[in-house]
């Protein structure tokens, strides 16, 4: 699978202002695969996404999306990004339809919505559990729904690659549900996915494999890490510091 990778990400370096942040990322995500990007707060976890999609310029390495290099990379709707912590309206006035109907623009050809485009939005309102509500306002929704529209409004481009960075941070227990639901559906049908996770959650059950990140380098590439409760969140490093080497520890994600 990962012989033909949707992304690949190749000694990928990235600073922010004079501190390094990414120092020789590597990483692949291939067709069908769902791969969680794992770590501490201030890992390097959201900058890599960010520098996937260009919005974090790299020092040194090379990104791939689909086999072309990102800087000549168009086709951008196959790709669908939610982004981390932020709410669907951005402060402009407008309906759960309307928000999810924007990520459908980088499918049409003619500016205008052609039934396709119609029938994907509402498939995605439908898939996130928010079609009996569709017309209504994203400023009566709860973050948990906030999340839900934002993970619709990538959906409704059809992506062949989801990214998600921080999906279920700060969304309620049943969002999250409905969220796993929503991602089950998209596996099933195909589609490849990158998600940036402070823990597994609820999703653990979907991830094909996990990549942890430390100091912005690549700690561990392999099966997910077995939840342990409290001592496999960041934080929980138990190796003793004057142990030689550093073996692979219980504390993944510190």
């Amino acid at each position: 699978m990962r012989d033909d990778p949707v992304l690949s990400v190749r000694g990928a370096t990235a600073a922010l202002g004079a501190r390094p942040v990414l120092r020789g990322v590597d990483l692949d995500v291939g067709r069908g695969e769902v791969v969680a990007l794992l770590g501490a707060n201030g890992s390097g976890k959201s900058t890599t996404v960010r520098a996937v999609i260009g919005q974090v310029p790299l020092t040194g390495g090379t990104i791939e999306l689909f086999g072309t290099e990102r800087k000549r990379f168009r086709d951008w709707a196959r790709v669908g990004y939610v982004p981390q912590r932020t709410t669907a309206a951005s402060g402009v006035p407008a309906t759960i339809r309307e928000v999810v109907s924007s990520g459908r623009l980088s499918r049409r050809r003619f500016g205008w919505a052609t039934r396709a485009d119609k029938a994907a939005v509402e498939r995605a309102v439908d898939l996130v559990g928010l079609a009996d509500r569709a017309g209504d306002s994203v400023a009566a929704l709860s973050g948990g729904q906030h999340q839900r529209v934002l993970i619709a409004r990538a959906l409704a481009s059809e992506p062949e690659l989801l990214i998600m960075d921080e999906p279920m941070a700060g969304v309620d227990l049943a969002s999250q549900e409905v969220l796993a639901s929503t991602l089950r559906a998209q596996v099933a049908g195909g589609t490849s996915v990158l998600l940036v996770l402070h823990e597994l959650g609820p999703l653990e059950p979907l991830i094909d494999r996990a990549v942890v990140l430390r100091d912005g380098c690549v700690v561990h590439d392999g099966p997910p890490p077995e939840a342990l409760g409290q001592h496999a969140l960041p934080g929980h490093d138990h190796v003793h510091p004057h142990a030689a080497g550093e073996p692979l520890r219980t504390g993944l994600l510190t």
